[in-house]
C-alpha cells in the first residue's frame, strides 16, 4: 500500500539542528554569541600574556643592562680610587699640584659621568686644624676653613682638602669635616677596616648646599707604609649625585619608556635614591640587585603599561565582538526562519488534517442528508394525491433543509443556536401573516445533525400552523420556549394559541408523521406531539453540545 505524499511529508523526521533551532530560538543565537565572546576573551588573554612576557623580557634586559652599567661605573671609580690610594701612600705630603696631575691623568671630563669628581680628605687631629687651614688656604683664593656638621670624634677630623674638578658646586664642599657626620663616618670606618673602596649610605652632598637631592660617597683609605705598622693618612673619595649617577647609566640602555628606581638596600620609600618614571606606571616590576663599592643597592624596573589593553588586544576584542554580533544576528535570522518554516509546516499539516476531516465529515453528512431526503420523498409520495402536490411538498421540505444548511455553513458546521434555527424556519410564514412569534430560552446550541432534524421539525410545525393552525388566522400566536432540563439536555416546547379550534380526533398528516418518526429517530429522544383544543403542542428534547466539539479548525 502506497503512503499518501502528505502523510510521508508529515512523518519525515527533522534534523537535530532544525529541532534545536525551533526549540531554542533565542538561546541558540545567545549561545553562539557567548561562545565567540569566550574565544575572543581567551584570545585577548593570550595576547596580553604574550605582551606581558615580552614586556617582562624587556624589563629584565633593561634591568640587567642598567645594573651592569651602574656596577661598571662603580668599579671604574673604585679603580681610580685604588690608583689614587696607591699613589698617595708613597708620598709624604699630598699637595694640590700632585693631586691635580693625578686627576688630569684620569681625564674625568671625558669618561667619568655620574660622579661629581675625585677628592682628597686628610686625617687631622684637633690641634692640627689651624696649621692645616693656613697651609692649604695659602694655595686657594678663598682660603680654607674647617666646618663641622655635628659631634666629631675628638681625636680625628677628616675635612675635604681637595676636590676636582674645581666647579662652583665642588668649592662649596671645601673644608667640610666629613667625619663629623654619622653616615660618612660609618662608611670611612668600614673602608678603613676592609682596606677597600666602600660606599656610604644615602646623604645630601655638601656641595648641594641646602638641597635635598640624595647622593652617596665612595671612600678609599690611604695608609703610610712603614716597616712595622700602617698609619692612616686620609681618604681619596668620590661624591655621587644619585639621580645623575642613575641617568648616566640609563642613557646607554634601551628603556622604551620603562620606569627605573634605585634604592639603598631594601625597596622602601625611605630608601629611594633616584628614579626615572614613565608617564604611566603599573605594578609590574623587575628587581635587580646591584653592588656599588661593597654596598648592596636594589634596582627596580617597572612597566610603562598602565594596565590598559594593548592595541592588538583592542583590535582583537573589537573584531571578535563584531564577528560574534554578526553570527548572532545570522543565527537569529536562521532561527526565525526555522520557526516560520515550522509554523508553515504545522499549518500545512493542519490543513491536510482539515481536508481529511472535511472529506470524512462531508461524506457522513451527505449520507445523512440523502437518507433524510429519501425518507421525505418516500413519505411525501405515499401522502400525495397528485404529482403537483408531491412536487410542492417535496420542494418546501428540501428548502427547509437548505435553510438549516445555510445556518450550518455560517457556523462552519459547528454548533448552531436553537433561536437561529426557529427564526430561520418560521420567519417566511410570519412575513405573510399577522401572527406573532414569541421566543424565550437560554443560549443553547445543538450539533449539526440535530440542527437539521430540529429545522425539519420546526418547518413541519410551521407549515401545519400556516395551513390549519395559529399562522392561518390573524392574531394567532406561537410560543417557542426552551430550557435546560439537565446537564447536556434541553427541552423545547412549541405551543400555538389564538388559532382555530383543533379537533382531538383529527388524523395526523405527513408532517406530523415525519416529526414522530424521522425527527424522533435522529434526535434519539421521543417526540410528544399533541393536538389540543387551543392549538398544537409539541415537545422535543435536544442534546446540548459545545461548539469546540464540532469546530474543524481550532482558533489560533
Amino acid at each position: 500500500m502506497k503512503a499518501h505524499p502528505d502523510q510521508s511529508m508529515r512523518t519525515q523526521p527533522r534534523s537535530r539542528a532544525g529541532r534545536w533551532l525551533t526549540a531554542y530560538p533565542r538561546a541558540i543565537p545567545l549561545a553562539i554569541f557567548l561562545a565567540i565572546a569566550v574565544v575572543t576573551a581567551l584570545s585577548v588573554l593570550a595576547i596580553e600574556l604574550s605582551e606581558d612576557d615580552i614586556e617582562n623580557a624587556q624589563m629584565r634586559e633593561a634591568a640587567q643592562s642598567i645594573a651592569s652599567s651602574l656596577e661598571g661605573r662603580g668599579n671604574t671609580n673604585s679603580s681610580y680610587l685604588r690608583a689614587g690610594a696607591a699613589l698617595f701612600s708613597t708620598v709624604d705630603n699630598v699637595n694640590l699640584p700632585l693631586f691635580r696631575r693625578f686627576v688630569r691623568e684620569l681625564r674625568l671630563d671625558t669618561g667619568y659621568r655620574g660622579a661629581e669628581g675625585i677628592g682628597w680628605a686628610e686625617i687631622l687631629k684637633p690641634d692640627d686644624v689651624a696649621a692645616f687651614e693656613q697651609r692649604i688656604g695659602a694655595g686657594m683664593s678663598d682660603g680654607m676653613a674647617v666646618q663641622h656638621s655635628g659631634a666629631s670624634r675628638p681625636d680625628r677630623l677628616v675635612p675635604v682638602t681637595f676636590l676636582l674638578p674645581g666647579t662652583e658646586r665642588n668649592r662649596r664642599a671645601m673644608g667640610y669635616d666629613m667625619y663629623s657626620e654619622p653616615v660618612r663616618r660609618a662608611a670611612m670606618d668600614e673602608a678603613e677596616r676592609l682596606v677597600r673602596p666602600t660606599a656610604s649610605g644615602p646623604i645630601v652632598l655638601a656641595q648641594e648646599g641646602r638641597g635635598d637631592a640624595p647622593g652617596f660617597l665612595i671612600f678609599m683609605p690611604v695608609f703610610e707604609d712603614g716597616p712595622t705598622s700602617r698609619k692612616l693618612k686620609g681618604f681619596v673619595y668620590s661624591p655621587f649625585n644619585a639621580q645623575t649617577f642613575l641617568e648616566s647609566a640609563i642613557d646607554g640602555a634601551a628603556l622604551q619608556d620603562l620606569g627605573v628606581r634605585l634604592y639603598d638596600g631594601q625597596v622602601s620609600h625611605d630608601n629611594l635614591l633616584a628614579s626615572q618614571e614613565p608617564a604611566q606606571a603599573s605594578s609590574a616590576t623587575i628587581e635587580q640587585e646591584v653592588s656599588i663599592a661593597n654596598r648592596p643597592l636594589t634596582l627596580v624596573v617597572g612597566s610603562a603599561n598602565s594596565g590598559n589593553l594593548s592595541s592588538l588586544s583592542i583590535a582583537t576584542l573589537i573584531f571578535g565582538l563584531a564577528v560574534a554580533s554578526l553570527l548572532m544576528l545570522m543565527a537569529r535570522m536562521l532561527t526565525q526562519q526555522a520557526v516560520e518554516d515550522e509554523a508553515s509546516l504545522e499549518i500545512l499539516e493542519q490543513q491536510n488534517s482539515i481536508r481529511d476531516s472535511l472529506t470524512r465529515e462531508l461524506n457522513h453528512r451527505v449520507k445523512n442528508t440523502l437518507a433524510n431526503v429519501l425518507s421525505i420523498i418516500s413519505l411525501t409520495r405515499r401522502r400525495s394525491e397528485n404529482l403537483d402536490q408531491f412536487a410542492d411538498d417535496l420542494e418546501a421540505r428540501v428548502r427547509a433543509i437548505s435553510a438549516t444548511h445555510d445556518l450550518l455553513t455560517q457556523s462552519e458546521w459547528g454548533t448552531t443556536p436553537v433561536r437561529s434555527i426557529v427564526e430561520a424556519e418560521v420567519g417566511p410564514y410570519l412575513r405573510s401573516s399577522d401572527s406573532t412569534l414569541k421566543l424565550s430560552g437560554p443560549n443553547v446550541e445543538v450539533a449539526p445533525n440535530d440542527a437539521l432534524s430540529l429545522g425539519l421539525a420546526i418547518h413541519e410545525l410551521a407549515t401545519n400552523a400556516a395551513k390549519f393552525g395559529a399562522l392561518s388566522v390573524p392574531g394567532g400566536q406561537i410560543n417557542v420556549e426552551w430550557e435546560l432540563e439537565r446537564d447536556g439536555l434541553a427541552v423545547l416546547k412549541w405551543q400555538e394559541t389564538n388559532g382555530p379550534p383543533v379537533s382531538p380526533l383529527r388524523e395526523s398528516g405527513f408532517g406530523m408523521e415525519l416529526i414522530e418518526k424521522i425527527v424522533a429517530h435522529e434526535l434519539k429522544y421521543p417526540v410528544d406531539l399533541r393536538f389540543e383544543e387551543g392549538g398544537v403542542c409539541c415537545i422535543l428534547r435536544l442534546a446540548v453540545r459545545r461548539r469546540e466539539d464540532f469546530q474543524i479548525r481550532q482558533p489560533d
